[in-house]
């Protein structure tokens, strides 16, 4: 056995020379992710489904431009507009209607020429002479060829075509945004739990007297006295929530911080400042446990229920229930990468602990969240039409894939109600698990040639 000199008498040289291995590592890690990608574009099936997931992405991206009772540019009175994309500047509070374009019915102006959309209605639009569930193949009351209904409409006259296109977007979005919510909680939760484990966590008396005392304040002033404010902002838009929420968590932030300065001053005293280990590997476990114990649906339903229907609850009360899955990966990552060489080497350099997690531990850890949020994402959107066909949570007025099922199932003979979002959902739940299957081939390292 051989004995580095340098090593013993020089610890930070050693500690710098773990770090450049570390670097050697990330270098391999690149190539990790070059050989996970060459592995992916091996499963046909997976690549295809990505591709149409990019399709469904354009669509969704597009939806107001392939879908809309206002037109694409039209001149009107000698002055050229472009309707649809006005109507977002308008909505941002930017700019408004011109006075001779406010409350009208477009498809009855007068042009002096227009180019409407392929799908000239809007999913709350009326079409008065085509109630009670119109066929696509039916004799319709339409003023030409470039009013027809092509997948026909629902029992107020509906038209189903840009229900379906619109659909797409509330789909993705309820997808994508519940699971980022779940991904910003299981990350948080998982990571301390595997990082710290029940013995490396180590708070002082009274810094847990404190934080107990403080994270209840905390709550109670960014979240409870703020409790309408954010239900009207639910109630608004997205971005309203948005700001709302990051407004609560700063004040939440800081009356946590307050605390912590406060028992600064106190840790001088021996027994306050006596240091004592949190379980917080057991205390998240314990949690995830609690979670799974507990129908998920059930659950959903029972929170939605309760509050004012609205799209933005339904993605947060699923984020707010689905973080599970990706706490457990995560966790079970970090109990192995904590004791690597690359860890030592941070801790040995001084850097810490919140450096350590989220600039070398997390970023090492993501392969199998990854696969939980594909898988994750399907059962969101299968969630969300679940709730919709029972009528719960999404407003009334707003038609999704689940909605148009809804309608099926109180009318049995209006067979494209059933079949066209039946068929949205299975192909976008399909292409989700088998982009999540196609991701766990890529990243077994037994099935790579």
């Amino acid at each position: 056995m051989k004995f580095n000199i340098k090593s013993i008498l020089f610890p930070q040289k050693r500690a710098e020379d773990a770090m450049a291995k570390a670097a050697e590592g990330g270098l391999k890690s690149q190539g990790y992710w070059q050989m996970v990608r060459k592995q992916f574009r091996k499963n046909k099936v997976a690549v295809y489904s990505l591709r149409f997931l990019y399709a469904l992405i354009i669509i969704a991206t597009l939806a107001s431009i392939i879908a809309n009772e206002k037109p694409l540019i039209c001149s009107y009175k000698g002055h050229t507009y472009f309707p649809v994309f006005k109507s977002y500047v308008v909505d941002m509070g930017i700019a408004e209607w011109p006075v001779e374009l406010q409350n009208v019915e477009w498809k009855k102006l007068q042009y002096d020429w227009v180019i409407f959309p392929p799908i000239p209605y809007l999913p709350e639009n009326i079409d008065e002479g085509n109630v009670h569930s119109v066929s696509p193949f039916a004799d319709q009351q339409v003023p030409s060829t470039r009013w027809h209904h092509w997948l026909g409409t629902d029992e107020l006259g509906h038209d189903i075509f840009s229900a379906m296109i619109h659909g797409t977007r509330i789909a993705l979005m309820v997808g994508i945004v519940s699971m980022s919510i779940a991904t910003l909680i299981g990350l948080l939760l998982g990571s301390i739990a595997g990082y710290f484990g029940d013995e490396r966590l180590k708070v002082s008396r009274i810094g847990v007297v404190f934080g107990i005392l403080f994270l209840i304040l905390g709550l109670f002033y960014a979240f409870g006295i703020r409790s309408y404010v954010l239900a009207d902002a639910l109630s608004q838009s997205f971005l309203a929530l948005f700001w709302q929420l990051i407004v609560s968590l700063v004040i939440f932030v800081l009356i946590m911080c307050v605390g912590q300065l406060l028992a600064k001053p106190l840790q001088r005293f021996p027994f306050l400042g006596k240091r004592i280990s949190i379980p917080i590997d057991m205390i998240v476990s314990r949690c995830i446990e609690v979670m799974i114990s507990i129908p998920t649906l059930f659950l959903i339903i029972a929170i939605v229920a309760i509050g004012k229907p609205s799209l933005m609850l339904v993605m947060l009360v699923i984020g707010a229930t689905s973080w599970t899955g990706i706490a457990r990966f995560i966790r079970a990552e970090l109990l192995r990468i904590r004791n690597l060489e690359y860890i030592e080497a941070a801790h040995a350099l001084g850097y810490s602990e919140t450096r350590t997690i989220f600039r070398h531990a997390i970023p090492n850890a993501l392969s199998p969240v990854l696969i939980a949020i594909a898988f994750g994402i399907a059962s969101a959107i299968l969630t969300e039409a679940t709730l919709s066909f029972l009528g719960i949570g999404v407003p009334a007025e707003t038609l999704t894939w689940g909605a148009l099922l809804s309608e099926a199932h109180s009318k049995p003979t209006a067979w494209w109600l059933a079949i066209f979002p039946g068929i949205a959902i299975f192909i976008t739940v399909t292409i989700y698990n088998l982009l999540g299957e196609g991701l766990t081939d890529a990243m077994d390292p037994r099935l790579r040639k």
